[in-house]
Protein backbone atom coordinates (compact mmCIF):
# COMPACT_ATOMS: atom_id res chain seq x y z
CA UNK A 1 0.00 0.00 0.00
CA UNK A 2 2.86 2.64 0.48
CA UNK A 3 4.28 1.80 -3.16
CA UNK A 4 0.86 2.46 -4.19
CA UNK A 5 0.19 5.64 -2.33
CA UNK A 6 3.64 6.78 -3.33
CA UNK A 7 2.69 5.78 -6.74
CA UNK A 8 -0.61 7.75 -6.83
CA UNK A 9 1.24 10.75 -5.32
CA UNK A 10 3.52 10.99 -8.31
CA UNK A 11 1.14 10.47 -10.47
CA UNK A 12 -1.11 13.29 -9.56
CA UNK A 13 1.18 16.01 -8.79
CA UNK A 14 4.35 15.44 -11.54
CA UNK A 15 2.49 17.36 -14.15
CA UNK A 16 1.58 19.96 -12.55
CA UNK A 17 5.33 20.93 -11.47
CA UNK A 18 6.68 24.38 -12.21
CA UNK A 19 9.38 24.85 -15.25
CA UNK A 20 11.39 26.36 -11.96
CA UNK A 21 10.51 22.84 -9.63
CA UNK A 22 11.78 20.45 -12.49
CA UNK A 23 15.07 23.08 -13.26
CA UNK A 24 15.87 22.78 -9.67
CA UNK A 25 15.36 18.86 -9.62
CA UNK A 26 17.86 18.56 -12.78
CA UNK A 27 21.09 19.89 -11.03
CA UNK A 28 20.57 17.60 -8.38
CA UNK A 29 22.87 14.14 -8.05
CA UNK A 30 22.56 11.75 -10.11
CA UNK A 31 20.50 9.72 -7.55
CA UNK A 32 18.37 12.16 -7.09
CA UNK A 33 17.99 13.08 -11.47
CA UNK A 34 16.66 9.07 -11.62
CA UNK A 35 13.70 9.36 -9.13
CA UNK A 36 12.95 12.06 -10.99
CA UNK A 37 12.62 10.27 -14.25
CA UNK A 38 10.68 7.58 -12.49
CA UNK A 39 8.18 9.68 -11.07
CA UNK A 40 7.64 11.31 -14.46
CA UNK A 41 7.65 7.92 -16.68
CA UNK A 42 5.06 6.69 -13.59
CA UNK A 43 2.96 9.92 -14.51
CA UNK A 44 1.98 8.46 -18.37
CA UNK A 45 0.10 4.95 -17.03
CA UNK A 46 -1.39 6.90 -14.16
CA UNK A 47 -4.99 8.16 -14.46
CA UNK A 48 -6.15 11.86 -15.58
CA UNK A 49 -4.25 14.09 -13.21
CA UNK A 50 -5.96 17.38 -12.53
CA UNK A 51 -4.09 19.56 -14.85
CA UNK A 52 -4.41 17.47 -17.41
CA UNK A 53 -7.10 17.97 -20.46
CA UNK A 54 -10.64 16.38 -20.03
CA UNK A 55 -10.28 14.72 -23.06
CA UNK A 56 -7.96 12.28 -22.26
CA UNK A 57 -10.69 8.78 -21.48
CA UNK A 58 -9.34 6.03 -19.04
CA UNK A 59 -9.93 3.92 -22.13
CA UNK A 60 -6.83 5.64 -23.58
CA UNK A 61 -4.90 5.30 -20.19
CA UNK A 62 -5.49 1.88 -19.87
CA UNK A 63 -4.75 1.24 -23.50
CA UNK A 64 -1.12 2.36 -23.01
CA UNK A 65 -0.98 0.64 -19.72
CA UNK A 66 -1.97 -2.81 -21.85
CA UNK A 67 -0.03 -1.89 -24.23
CA UNK A 68 3.57 -1.77 -21.87
CA UNK A 69 2.96 -4.90 -20.10
CA UNK A 70 1.65 -6.90 -23.50
CA UNK A 71 -1.65 -8.02 -22.42
CA UNK A 72 -3.89 -8.12 -25.75
CA UNK A 73 -7.05 -7.06 -24.01
CA UNK A 74 -6.66 -3.18 -23.58
CA UNK A 75 -10.27 -2.24 -23.55
CA UNK A 76 -11.11 -4.95 -20.50
CA UNK A 77 -8.50 -2.32 -18.64
CA UNK A 78 -11.38 -0.33 -18.32
CA UNK A 79 -13.59 -2.59 -15.56
CA UNK A 80 -10.46 -3.14 -13.64
CA UNK A 81 -10.61 -1.35 -10.29
CA UNK A 82 -8.33 1.77 -9.86
CA UNK A 83 -5.84 -0.20 -7.39
CA UNK A 84 -5.41 -3.43 -9.94
CA UNK A 85 -4.86 -0.22 -12.95
CA UNK A 86 -2.26 1.06 -10.60
CA UNK A 87 -0.71 -2.54 -9.83
CA UNK A 88 -0.20 -3.19 -13.31
CA UNK A 89 1.51 0.18 -14.09
CA UNK A 90 3.79 -0.16 -10.99
CA UNK A 91 4.99 -3.68 -12.78
CA UNK A 92 5.07 -1.86 -15.75
CA UNK A 93 7.60 0.91 -14.66
CA UNK A 94 9.59 -1.54 -12.80
CA UNK A 95 10.23 -3.77 -15.77
CA UNK A 96 11.28 -0.67 -17.49
CA UNK A 97 13.61 0.92 -15.00
CA UNK A 98 13.32 -0.49 -11.61
CA UNK A 99 11.54 -0.09 -8.65
CA UNK A 100 11.37 3.49 -7.24
CA UNK A 101 13.59 4.06 -4.05
CA UNK A 102 11.46 5.97 -1.48
CA UNK A 103 14.51 5.87 0.70
CA UNK A 104 16.80 8.10 -1.78
CA UNK A 105 13.42 10.50 -2.25
CA UNK A 106 13.12 10.55 1.62
CA UNK A 107 16.54 11.90 2.00
CA UNK A 108 15.47 14.98 -0.90
CA UNK A 109 12.98 15.88 1.39
CA UNK A 110 15.06 16.13 4.45
CA UNK A 111 17.30 17.86 2.45
CA UNK A 112 15.22 20.11 1.21
CA UNK A 113 13.47 21.48 4.51
CA UNK A 114 17.43 21.47 6.19
CA UNK A 115 17.71 24.07 3.67
CA UNK A 116 14.59 26.06 4.22
CA UNK A 117 15.35 25.94 8.04
CA UNK A 118 18.99 27.02 7.26
CA UNK A 119 18.05 29.95 5.23
CA UNK A 120 15.51 31.08 7.60
CA UNK A 121 17.85 31.13 10.21
CA UNK A 122 20.27 32.98 8.68
CA UNK A 123 17.63 35.86 7.69
CA UNK A 124 16.45 36.27 11.60
CA UNK A 125 19.52 39.15 11.56
CA UNK A 126 18.58 40.55 8.78
CA UNK A 127 14.97 40.58 9.58
CA UNK A 128 15.81 42.00 13.34
CA UNK A 129 17.69 44.87 12.06
CA UNK A 130 20.58 43.02 14.36
CA UNK A 131 22.71 46.66 14.39
CA UNK A 132 20.29 48.79 15.19
CA UNK A 133 18.71 46.18 17.71
CA UNK A 134 22.17 46.61 19.36
CA UNK A 135 21.97 50.31 19.09
CA UNK A 136 18.76 50.35 20.96
CA UNK A 137 20.04 47.58 23.63
CA UNK A 138 23.14 50.23 24.12
CA UNK A 139 20.86 53.41 24.84
CA UNK A 140 18.60 51.29 27.71
CA UNK A 141 21.70 49.61 29.22
CA UNK A 142 23.05 53.52 29.71
CA UNK A 143 19.08 54.28 31.16
CA UNK A 144 19.60 51.21 33.63
CA UNK A 145 23.73 52.55 34.58
CA UNK A 146 22.56 56.11 34.90
CA UNK A 147 20.18 55.24 38.27
CA UNK A 148 23.21 54.44 39.78
CA UNK A 149 23.81 51.65 42.45
CA UNK A 150 22.93 48.80 43.53
CA UNK A 151 22.74 47.45 40.33
CA UNK A 152 20.50 44.80 40.25
CA UNK A 153 22.25 42.08 37.24
CA UNK A 154 19.08 40.19 36.94
CA UNK A 155 16.66 43.01 36.02
CA UNK A 156 19.37 44.31 33.69
CA UNK A 157 19.92 41.56 31.73
CA UNK A 158 15.74 41.30 31.48
CA UNK A 159 15.73 44.60 30.42
CA UNK A 160 18.75 44.00 28.04
CA UNK A 161 17.24 41.47 26.21
CA UNK A 162 13.76 41.70 26.79
CA UNK A 163 14.30 45.37 24.81
CA UNK A 164 16.15 43.22 22.11
CA UNK A 165 13.29 41.12 21.12
CA UNK A 166 10.71 43.94 21.11
CA UNK A 167 13.10 45.95 18.85
CA UNK A 168 13.28 42.73 16.81
CA UNK A 169 10.02 42.37 16.74
CA UNK A 170 9.12 45.83 15.81
CA UNK A 171 12.07 45.80 12.74
CA UNK A 172 10.27 42.43 11.15
CA UNK A 173 6.63 44.01 10.88
CA UNK A 174 8.14 46.84 9.60
CA UNK A 175 9.81 45.03 6.61
CA UNK A 176 7.05 42.48 6.01
CA UNK A 177 4.76 46.00 5.47
CA UNK A 178 7.39 46.98 3.33
CA UNK A 179 8.18 44.34 1.19
CA UNK A 180 7.19 46.09 -1.86
CA UNK A 181 8.95 49.38 -1.64
CA UNK A 182 11.81 47.48 -0.56
CA UNK A 183 11.98 45.68 -3.57
CA UNK A 184 11.83 49.37 -5.34
CA UNK A 185 15.39 50.36 -3.29
CA UNK A 186 18.71 49.43 -4.13
CA UNK A 187 19.58 49.54 -0.40
CA UNK A 188 16.84 47.26 0.52
CA UNK A 189 15.96 45.04 -2.74
CA UNK A 190 18.35 41.79 -0.72
CA UNK A 191 16.33 41.81 2.37
CA UNK A 192 15.38 38.13 2.70
CA UNK A 193 11.73 39.15 2.06
CA UNK A 194 12.06 40.91 -1.03
CA UNK A 195 14.38 37.80 -2.12
CA UNK A 196 11.94 35.35 -1.13
CA UNK A 197 14.55 33.85 1.32
CA UNK A 198 11.66 33.91 3.86
CA UNK A 199 8.00 33.46 3.40
CA UNK A 200 5.86 36.50 4.89
CA UNK A 201 4.08 33.61 6.99
CA UNK A 202 7.15 32.58 8.66
CA UNK A 203 8.68 36.75 9.27
CA UNK A 204 5.12 37.51 10.86
CA UNK A 205 5.31 34.35 13.03
CA UNK A 206 8.99 35.59 13.92
CA UNK A 207 7.97 39.16 14.87
CA UNK A 208 4.62 37.91 17.02
CA UNK A 209 7.18 35.23 19.05
CA UNK A 210 9.94 38.16 19.61
CA UNK A 211 6.66 40.58 20.43
CA UNK A 212 5.28 38.29 22.98
CA UNK A 213 8.73 36.62 24.35
CA UNK A 214 9.98 40.49 24.45
CA UNK A 215 7.25 42.21 26.36
CA UNK A 216 6.69 38.82 28.55
CA UNK A 217 10.62 39.04 29.78
CA UNK A 218 10.25 42.23 30.45
CA UNK A 219 6.77 42.47 32.67
CA UNK A 220 8.71 39.40 34.83
CA UNK A 221 11.66 40.79 34.60
CA UNK A 222 11.25 44.19 35.39
CA UNK A 223 7.86 45.90 36.17
CA UNK A 224 4.80 46.85 34.71
CA UNK A 225 5.74 50.30 33.03
CA UNK A 226 8.85 49.23 31.46
CA UNK A 227 6.92 46.33 29.76
CA UNK A 228 4.29 48.82 28.77
CA UNK A 229 6.45 51.25 27.27
CA UNK A 230 8.64 48.11 24.84
CA UNK A 231 5.49 46.90 23.49
CA UNK A 232 4.17 50.04 22.53
CA UNK A 233 6.80 50.62 20.97
CA UNK A 234 6.05 47.81 18.59
CA UNK A 235 3.25 49.38 17.89
CA UNK A 236 4.50 52.80 17.44
CA UNK A 237 7.43 51.69 15.08
CA UNK A 238 5.82 49.21 12.99
CA UNK A 239 1.99 50.60 13.03
CA UNK A 240 2.29 54.18 13.04
CA UNK A 241 6.53 55.31 12.18
CA UNK A 242 5.73 52.76 8.95
CA UNK A 243 2.39 53.78 7.49
CA UNK A 244 3.51 57.40 7.95
CA UNK A 245 6.33 56.96 5.58
CA UNK A 246 4.45 57.15 2.70
CA UNK A 247 2.31 59.35 3.65
CA UNK A 248 4.18 62.52 6.02
CA UNK A 249 7.65 64.32 6.76
CA UNK A 250 5.95 64.43 10.28
CA UNK A 251 7.44 60.27 10.18
CA UNK A 252 10.56 61.98 11.16
CA UNK A 253 9.51 63.09 14.14
CA UNK A 254 7.51 60.17 14.78
CA UNK A 255 10.43 58.24 14.94
CA UNK A 256 12.11 59.77 17.18
CA UNK A 257 9.89 59.62 19.74
CA UNK A 258 10.30 55.93 19.00
CA UNK A 259 14.37 55.68 19.67
CA UNK A 260 14.02 58.18 22.75
CA UNK A 261 11.97 55.53 24.73
CA UNK A 262 14.29 52.60 24.95
CA UNK A 263 16.49 55.23 27.19
CA UNK A 264 13.45 55.90 29.54
CA UNK A 265 12.79 52.11 29.57
CA UNK A 266 16.43 50.89 31.06
CA UNK A 267 15.59 53.90 33.51
CA UNK A 268 12.40 52.84 34.53
CA UNK A 269 13.66 49.21 35.18
CA UNK A 270 16.30 50.22 37.09
CA UNK A 271 14.20 53.04 39.43
CA UNK A 272 11.15 50.23 39.28
CA UNK A 273 8.84 52.48 37.27
CA UNK A 274 9.69 55.74 38.02
CA UNK A 275 8.79 57.48 34.55
CA UNK A 276 8.85 61.15 35.56
CA UNK A 277 11.93 61.29 37.16
CA UNK A 278 13.89 64.38 35.37
CA UNK A 279 16.73 62.30 34.72
CA UNK A 280 14.08 60.16 32.37
CA UNK A 281 13.74 63.63 30.39
CA UNK A 282 17.13 63.90 30.00
CA UNK A 283 17.61 60.39 28.80
CA UNK A 284 14.87 60.56 26.28
CA UNK A 285 15.62 63.83 25.21
CA UNK A 286 18.91 63.55 23.86
CA UNK A 287 17.85 60.58 22.06
CA UNK A 288 15.27 62.38 20.39
CA UNK A 289 17.55 65.60 19.47
CA UNK A 290 20.12 63.30 18.28
CA UNK A 291 17.99 61.30 15.93
CA UNK A 292 17.32 64.67 13.45
CA UNK A 293 21.06 65.32 12.41
CA UNK A 294 21.80 61.61 12.08
CA UNK A 295 18.54 60.49 9.79
CA UNK A 296 18.54 63.78 8.36
CA UNK A 297 22.29 63.26 7.20
CA UNK A 298 21.14 59.45 6.27
CA UNK A 299 18.06 60.31 3.89
CA UNK A 300 20.12 63.30 2.23
CA UNK A 301 23.03 60.71 1.05
CA UNK A 302 20.00 58.11 0.22
CA UNK A 303 17.36 60.78 -1.10
CA UNK A 304 17.22 59.31 -4.58
CA UNK A 305 16.82 55.82 -3.08
CA UNK A 306 13.74 56.93 -0.66
CA UNK A 307 12.02 59.01 -3.86
CA UNK A 308 12.09 55.52 -5.56
CA UNK A 309 10.92 53.70 -2.37
CA UNK A 310 7.88 56.54 -2.62
CA UNK A 311 8.89 57.26 0.66
CA UNK A 312 8.15 61.32 2.26
CA UNK A 313 11.64 62.19 3.86
CA UNK A 314 12.67 65.93 4.03
CA UNK A 315 15.47 65.51 1.64
CA UNK A 316 13.07 63.90 -1.14
CA UNK A 317 10.73 67.15 -1.06
CA UNK A 318 13.98 69.44 -0.51
CA UNK A 319 16.44 69.42 -3.81
CA UNK A 320 18.12 72.36 -2.61
CA UNK A 321 19.02 70.99 0.78
CA UNK A 322 18.01 74.15 2.21
CA UNK A 323 15.38 72.77 5.22
CA UNK A 324 17.73 69.79 5.19
CA UNK A 325 20.38 71.49 6.29
CA UNK A 326 18.79 74.26 8.70
CA UNK A 327 17.29 70.80 10.75
CA UNK A 328 20.70 69.46 11.38
CA UNK A 329 22.11 72.30 12.26
CA UNK A 330 19.30 73.71 14.74
CA UNK A 331 18.49 70.06 16.41
CA UNK A 332 22.52 70.16 16.75
CA UNK A 333 22.22 73.16 18.59
CA UNK A 334 19.26 72.18 20.84
CA UNK A 335 21.16 68.98 21.80
CA UNK A 336 24.67 71.18 22.20
CA UNK A 337 22.43 72.46 25.29
CA UNK A 338 21.95 69.26 27.05
CA UNK A 339 25.11 69.12 28.98
CA UNK A 340 24.68 72.25 30.42
CA UNK A 341 21.01 72.40 31.06
CA UNK A 342 21.62 69.04 32.98
CA UNK A 343 24.54 70.08 35.03
CA UNK A 344 22.73 73.46 35.63
CA UNK A 345 19.63 71.81 37.32
CA UNK A 346 21.83 69.14 39.55
CA UNK A 347 21.27 65.71 37.28
CA UNK A 348 24.91 65.91 36.86
CA UNK A 349 28.29 67.35 37.68
CA UNK A 350 29.88 70.49 36.35
CA UNK A 351 32.48 68.68 34.48
CA UNK A 352 29.82 67.30 31.98
CA UNK A 353 28.89 70.72 30.59
CA UNK A 354 32.76 71.41 30.28
CA UNK A 355 33.07 68.00 28.38
CA UNK A 356 29.88 68.33 26.42
CA UNK A 357 31.51 71.65 25.16
CA UNK A 358 34.05 69.93 23.11
CA UNK A 359 31.68 67.06 21.71
CA UNK A 360 28.95 69.69 20.76
CA UNK A 361 31.65 71.73 18.87
CA UNK A 362 32.98 68.79 16.75
CA UNK A 363 29.06 68.42 16.00
CA UNK A 364 28.49 71.81 15.19
CA UNK A 365 31.45 72.08 12.83
CA UNK A 366 30.24 69.42 10.44
CA UNK A 367 26.72 70.52 10.66
CA UNK A 368 28.14 74.28 9.32
CA UNK A 369 29.92 72.18 6.97
CA UNK A 370 27.10 70.44 5.17
CA UNK A 371 25.38 73.67 5.41
CA UNK A 372 28.00 75.60 3.55
CA UNK A 373 27.98 72.44 0.60
CA UNK A 374 24.70 70.25 0.73
CA UNK A 375 27.08 67.22 -0.68
CA UNK A 376 27.01 63.25 -0.16
CA UNK A 377 30.34 63.71 1.64
CA UNK A 378 29.39 66.12 4.31
CA UNK A 379 26.43 64.55 4.49
CA UNK A 380 28.30 61.43 5.51
CA UNK A 381 30.30 63.40 7.97
CA UNK A 382 27.46 64.56 9.72
CA UNK A 383 26.36 60.75 10.21
CA UNK A 384 29.95 59.57 10.85
CA UNK A 385 29.88 61.96 13.79
CA UNK A 386 26.66 61.18 14.99
CA UNK A 387 28.18 57.31 15.20
CA UNK A 388 30.11 58.20 17.61
CA UNK A 389 29.34 61.22 19.25
CA UNK A 390 26.15 59.20 21.03
CA UNK A 391 28.28 56.20 23.17
CA UNK A 392 30.71 59.21 24.06
CA UNK A 393 27.52 61.79 25.42
CA UNK A 394 25.73 59.02 26.75
CA UNK A 395 29.11 57.82 28.81
CA UNK A 396 29.92 61.09 29.85
CA UNK A 397 26.38 61.34 31.29
CA UNK A 398 26.66 58.39 33.06
CA UNK A 399 30.25 58.94 34.02
CA UNK A 400 28.76 62.42 35.92
CA UNK A 401 25.49 61.48 36.69
CA UNK A 402 24.78 62.24 40.14
CA UNK A 403 23.15 59.26 41.31
CA UNK A 404 26.85 57.58 41.50
CA UNK A 405 28.38 58.44 44.50
CA UNK A 406 31.56 57.84 45.50
CA UNK A 407 32.54 54.29 47.32
CA UNK A 408 35.58 51.99 48.25
CA UNK A 409 36.28 48.92 46.87
CA UNK A 410 35.10 46.08 49.01
CA UNK A 411 36.41 42.83 48.98
CA UNK A 412 34.78 39.87 50.85
CA UNK A 413 36.65 36.44 50.97
CA UNK A 414 38.92 37.44 48.81
CA UNK A 415 36.18 38.12 46.24
CA UNK A 416 36.21 41.53 44.88
CA UNK A 417 32.57 43.31 44.98
CA UNK A 418 32.47 44.37 41.19
CA UNK A 419 30.18 46.79 41.88
CA UNK A 420 32.14 49.20 43.98
CA UNK A 421 34.79 48.53 41.69
CA UNK A 422 33.45 49.84 38.70
CA UNK A 423 32.06 52.60 41.53
CA UNK A 424 35.68 52.93 42.14
CA UNK A 425 37.03 53.23 38.93
CA UNK A 426 34.22 55.83 37.90
CA UNK A 427 35.53 58.28 40.73
CA UNK A 428 38.69 57.71 39.96
CA UNK A 429 38.17 59.00 36.28
CA UNK A 430 35.92 61.71 37.53
CA UNK A 431 38.92 63.13 39.55
CA UNK A 432 41.52 62.56 36.58
CA UNK A 433 38.92 64.67 34.55
CA UNK A 434 39.03 67.72 37.43
CA UNK A 435 42.39 67.03 37.30
CA UNK A 436 42.98 67.87 33.70
CA UNK A 437 40.44 70.84 33.42
CA UNK A 438 42.18 73.93 32.18
CA UNK A 439 40.09 75.84 34.60
CA UNK A 440 41.14 73.82 37.55
CA UNK A 441 44.63 74.45 36.33
CA UNK A 442 44.07 78.71 35.98
CA UNK A 443 41.63 78.82 38.64
CA UNK A 444 43.58 78.94 42.41
CA UNK A 445 41.93 76.48 44.65
CA UNK A 446 40.16 77.86 48.19
CA UNK A 447 41.58 76.59 51.10
CA UNK A 448 39.15 73.80 51.67
CA UNK A 449 40.20 72.48 47.99
CA UNK A 450 36.79 72.77 46.52
CA UNK A 451 36.12 70.49 43.40
CA UNK A 452 34.03 72.94 41.82
CA UNK A 453 36.18 75.39 40.09
CA UNK A 454 34.81 75.03 36.73
CA UNK A 455 32.66 77.20 34.97
CA UNK A 456 29.49 75.91 35.55
CA UNK A 457 30.10 75.58 39.09
CA UNK A 458 31.54 78.82 40.18
CA UNK A 459 29.10 80.64 37.25
CA UNK A 460 26.15 79.13 39.99
CA UNK A 461 28.27 80.03 42.96
CA UNK A 462 28.94 83.42 41.68
CA UNK A 463 25.87 84.57 40.87
CA UNK A 464 24.12 83.77 43.86
CA UNK A 465 26.75 86.57 45.49
CA UNK A 466 26.11 88.52 42.84
CA UNK A 467 22.47 88.11 43.41
CA UNK A 468 23.06 88.86 46.92
CA UNK A 469 24.79 91.83 46.66
CA UNK A 470 22.54 93.51 44.41
CA UNK A 471 19.82 93.37 46.82
CA UNK A 472 21.99 94.50 49.51
CA UNK A 473 22.66 97.21 47.17
CA UNK A 474 19.25 97.59 46.68
CA UNK A 475 18.57 98.08 50.37
CA UNK A 476 20.74 101.08 50.80
CA UNK A 477 19.50 102.66 47.70
CA UNK A 478 15.81 102.81 49.11
CA UNK A 479 16.89 103.74 52.58
CA UNK A 480 18.46 106.49 51.31
CA UNK A 481 16.25 107.79 49.01
CA UNK A 482 13.64 107.43 52.18
CA UNK A 483 15.96 109.18 54.23
CA UNK A 484 16.82 112.10 51.77
CA UNK A 485 12.54 112.06 51.31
Amino acid sequence: MTVLRFARQSAFSVPCVGNRSVASREKADLGTTLIWRKRRAFASFSSTPPCSDAGDSTGNHAQQVGTTVGDDASAASKLKPSSARLSSARLSIDAHIGPVDLEASGRLTTAVTSSAASDFVKAVPELSKAKLSALVVSTSTAGFLAAGGPISYPTLAACAFGTALCSSSASTFNQVFEIERDRRMKRTRHRPLVKGAVSPVSAVALATATGVGGGGLLLAGTDPVTAALGVANIGLYAGVYTSLKTKSEINTWVGAVVGAIPPVMGWTAATGGSLLDLEAAFLGGTLFLWQFPHFFALSWMHRVDYARGGFQMVPVNDPDGDRTADLITRYTWYLSTVPLASSALGVTSSMFAVEGVALNAYALYVAKKFDDERSNSNARKVFLTSLWYLPCLMTLFILHSRKWKDEEEVKEDGIIDFQAWLHKKASELRHFGREHCVHEIVVAKDEVGSEDKCPIALGKSKAKEASDKGVEVASVVVTNLETEK
